[in-house]
C-alpha cells in the first residue's frame, strides 16, 4: 500500500533549466565531460536502484526493526543485500575526489541521490548517510597516514561511519562530555566513556565501523575548547575487535530499521582527527554536510508523502465534487482528488516538494561552486551562501516534512491511521529528523544570532540581493510580474524585520532568541517563492505542449495566492515575542 517512483522529470527540469547546472559544469575542469546527459543517465540509475531495492524493504523494515543480542546488532531482513547492491553500484563514491578512488561527480548529482534514498528508505540511508560528511572530515583534518588507511575504505563502502557525540548527560551541549582518551605512548589514544544515539553505531552491513568520536585529553580546558575528535575503528588493522561493544539499542517512534546505539569505550584504540583541544572544528565539516543531508530527509518524506496521497486521491471515491474538470462526466461519487479541500492539501504537496527541491539542490550547486569555480570571489560568495542556507534547509525542510506528511495522512482519512497505508510510517520517520544533528531550535539560533546578527548580515545581504535579482528578472516578463511583485515583498519583509530585531536587541538581549524560530522560517518561505517566482520564469523555456510547463505557472500562482497567510503568522508571532516569557 505503498510505493515510489524517483521524480526524474522534476529533478531534470531544476538541473537543466532552474540551476542552469551543465552550463555551470562546463566552466569548472574538476568537472570535464559532465553534461545533462550524463547526470540524468547517473539519476536514472539511482532511481532503478530507490525503486527496485530500497523502496519494497521500507514497510517491511519498519515492522521488523533491529534486534540486539549480546552486542550484535541485526539489521531487517534485505538490508544487507540492499547494502551490497549499493557498493556494487559504486554509489558510496559519487562525489568522492577521484584521486581518492571516487568518481570526482558534483554534490548536485549526490543531493539527487540522498533525496532519493531517504524518499525510499529512511531507516536503510541512516547507515549511509554519513558517509560523505566523515569522508569530507578526514579529508581536511586527517593526517596524511590515517587519510591512506582509512578513506579508500569509506569511498569504497567498505566500511561505514558513524559520529558520536551524544552522551548521556551531555547532548546538544557537547561542552558537558565526559569521554576521555589518553595517550598510549605510541602516537595513539585510548578511550574510555559512553556515547549514546549514535545512528549505525553497531550493524551487519559492513564487517568494520569507522567510528569518529568526540572526547577529552588529559589537561584539556573545559568546555566545548576542550574536544578533540578521534577515529577509533570497530577492528584493528590485524583484524581484532577494539576495546569497545554496543550494549543496546533504542527502541524509536519510527526509523526503526535504523540501529540508534549506545556504545561503551574501555580503553579502544583511536587516533587525533586535526589539531588536540579543537575537535568541534574538525567534527563541523561532518555535521555541516549531516545538516545538508537532514534537510534532504525532510524533501524526501515531502516527495514520498505527496506521490501517495496523490495516488490515494486518485482512486478513492467518494461522494459528488462541487466541480469536476472540463470533460469529466458526472457520477454518483467522484474521486476526492476533485474535492475542494483535498485539492488544496495535494497542490501544497506538490509546490512544498518541488520548491524543496529547487533550494535543496541549489544548496549542493552552491557547494560545487565554492570548491570549484574558477572565480575566487564567486567560490567566496557561494561559501557564504551555502553555510547562511545550511541552518535554514535543516530546519524549514524538516519541519515540511512532518507538517506534509500529516496533512497527506489527512487525505487517507482514517485509513490513514492504519499501519497497512504506510503513510502513518513516513509520519513516524519523518520527526526525528527535527531533532537530530541540532534541534530546529538551535539551526534557528545558529541562523538569526551568530550569522545574520553576528557577521552583521553581510551573508544575508548575499542572500537578499539574490532573491531581488530573481525579482528583477521575472518582473521583465509580463506572465511573471505579479510574482516578481511578491517576491520583491518579500524580500522588504525580511530586511525590515532583520533591522527591527537588530534594533530591539540592544534593549532587549534575549529577544533575538524568542524571534528566532519565526525568523527561520520567513526565510524558509522566502527561499519557496524565489524557488517559485524563477521557476515560472525558466517553465517558458519548456515546450508549449510539455505538461510540466503548464503545471509550473499552475503551481506557482497557488503557492504566491496563498504567500499573504503563510507569512503573517510568522510576523505576528515575531511581533509578539517583543514581550518577555515568564519563567515556569
Amino acid at each position: 500500500m505503498w510505493s515510489y517512483q524517483a521524480p526524474l522529470r522534476d529533478m531534470q527540469f531544476v538541473l537543466e533549466h532552474w540551476l542552469q547546472a551543465p552550463g555551470e559544469w562546463r566552466r569548472s575542469p574538476a568537472f570535464e565531460g559532465m553534461d545533462l546527459s550524463l547526470a540524468m543517465q547517473v539519476l536514472e540509475q539511482a532511481g532503478r536502484f530507490t525503486e527496485g531495492v530500497l523502496a519494497p524493504l521500507n514497510s517491511s523494515g519498519d515492522r521488523q526493526g533491529c534486534q540486539w543480542r549480546a552486542g550484535r546488532v541485526s539489521t531487517p531482513e534485505g538490508f544487507v543485500d540492499a547494502y551490497k547492491a549499493y557498493v556494487e553500484g559504486g554509489w558510496p563514491a559519487l562525489a568522492c575526489a577521484e584521486a581518492l578512488g571516487g568518481q570526482g561527480l558534483p554534490q548536485l548529482l549526490d543531493a539527487a541521490l540522498q533525496e532519493m534514498l531517504y524518499a525510499s528508505n529512511h531507516a536503510w540511508a541512516m547507515y549511509t548517510g554519513i558517509a560523505h560528511g566523515a569522508y569530507l572530515c578526514l579529508k581536511a583534518h586527517g593526517a596524511a597516514w590515517l587519510q591512506q588507511r582509512y578513506l579508500p575504505a569509506i569511498v569504497s563502502g567498505q566500511a561505514l561511519p558513524t559520529m558520536c557525540l551524544t552522551e548521556p548527560q551531555a547532548g546538544s551541549d557537547v561542552g558537558l562530555l565526559r569521554c576521555r582518551a589518553e595517550p598510549d605512548g605510541a602516537g595513539g589514544y585510548r578511550l574510555h566513556g559512553n556515547k549514546l544515539f549514535i545512528s549505525g553505531g553497531e550493524h551487519d552491513l559492513t564487517e568494520n565501523i569507522l567510528h569518529l568520536v568526540l572526547a577529552r585529553l588529559p589537561g584539556a580546558p573545559s568546555g566545548s575548547r576542550g574536544i578533540s575528535l578521534f577515529l577509533v575503528p570497530k577492528l584493528l588493522d590485524d583484524g581484532q575487535a577494539n576495546d569497545l561493544h554496543c550494549n543496546g539499542i533504542e527502541h524509536k517512534m519510527g526509523i526503526k530499521g535504523s540501529a540508534t546505539c549506545s556504545l561503551v569505550f574501555e580503553g579502544a584504540q583511536g587516533w587525533l582527527i586535526g589539531e588536540a583541544n579543537r575537535g568541534l572544528a574538525a567534527m563541523f565539516v561532518m555535521m555541516n554536510s549531516a545538516r545538508l543531508h537532514v534537510g534532504l530527509q525532510g524533501l524526501g518524506h515531502v516527495e514520498a508523502a505527496w506521490q501517495n496521497a496523490r495516488e490515494y486521491g486518485a482512486e478513492r471515491l467518494q461522494m459528488r465534487a462541487p466541480l469536476r474538470p472540463e470533460g469529466v462526466a458526472a457520477q454518483a461519487a467522484d474521486p476526492i482528488h476533485y474535492h475542494p479541500a483535498v485539492r488544496r492539501v495535494l497542490l501544497e504537496l506538490r509546490t512544498t516538494s518541488e520548491g524543496l527541491r529547487a533550494v535543496g539542490y541549489w544548496a549542493a550547486h552552491l557547494l560545487d561552486q565554492a570548491e570549484h569555480d574558477p572565480d575566487p570571489q564567486a567560490r567566496q560568495q557561494a561559501a557564504q551562501l551555502a553555510q547562511l542556507l545550511t541552518p535554514i534547509i535543516k530546519a524549514f525542510f524538516t519541519e515540511q516534512g512532518f507538517r506534509q506528511a500529516s496533512n497527506a495522512l489527512q487525505v487517507f482519512g482514517g485509513y490513514g491511521y492504519l499501519t497497512e497505508f504506510a503513510i502513518e510510517q513516513t509520519l513516524r520517520d519523518s520527526r526525528v529528523a527535527m531533532l537530530y544533528e541540532g534541534s530546529n531550535e538551535i539551526q534557528a539560533n545558529d541562523l538569526l544570532l551568530r550569522q545574520v546578527l553576528g557577521d552583521q548580515g553581510r551573508a544575508f545581504g548575499l542572500l537578499v540581493a539574490h532573491l531581488r535579482d530573481e525579482a528583477r528578472q521575472g518582473a521583465e516578463r509580463a506572465e511573471c510580474a505579479a510574482f516578481a511583485s511578491a517576491l520583491e515583498h518579500v524580500c522588504d519583509t525580511l530586511s525590515t524585520v532583520v533591522d527591527d530585531i537588530r534594533e530591539r536587541a540592544r534593549e532587549d538581549s534575549e529577544y533575538p532568541y524568542r524571534a528566532a524560530g519565526d525568523f527561520l522560517q520567513l526565510c524558509g518561505i522566502g527561499l519557496l517563492a524565489m524557488a517559485w517566482a524563477r521557476a515560472a520564469r525558466v517553465s517558458r523555456a519548456l515546450p508549449e505542449e510539455d505538461p510540466l510547463r503548464a503545471s509550473k505557472l499552475q503551481s506557482a500562482g497557488f503557492f504566491f495566492n496563498y504567500l499573504p497567510s503563510r507569512v503573517a503568522p510568522h510576523l505576528a508571532a515575531i511581533e509578539g515575542a517583543r514581550a518577555a516569557l515568564a519563567f515556569v
